[in-house]
């Protein structure tokens, strides 16, 4: 098996989960989110986040608008929507068991 792969996979598992999360508090631009998903070391790139974005705009789960730059282009900026927030709590609670069912496994010593 490949641990590289292994872990990309896993990285991918939560991406949306911290997409949403990042989202729910507030309006956000793209390269924003790009910035603190690389802060905390999950590495995403524009074409990954991207189409990410768009599905999630699709189901109804984020949405944007656009904004003015003084310094360039107009700027899309995302927020979530209430069927997001609700699809989120949902997630963190999934998450919240997912934490707790693999630290229980992982520290059982038998």
């Amino acid at each position: 098996m490949n641990l590289e792969n292994t872990q990309v996979q896993m990285r991918k598992g939560i991406l949306e989960f911290c997409i949403l999360n990042i989202i729910s508090r507030g309006e956000v631009y793209a390269s924003d989110m790009l910035g603190e998903l690389t802060s905390a070391k999950i590495m995403v790139v524009e074409g990954t986040l991207y189409p990410l974005l768009t599905r999630l705009r699709k189901a109804g789960l984020v949405d944007y608008k656009w904004v003015e730059s003084n310094s360039g282009p107009p700027r899309k900026y995302y927020t979530i929507t209430e069927s997001g927030q609700a699809f989120l709590t949902s997630l963190s609670s999934t998450w919240q068991e997912l934490v707790n069912s693999t630290s229980q496994i992982i520290s059982n010593t038998k």
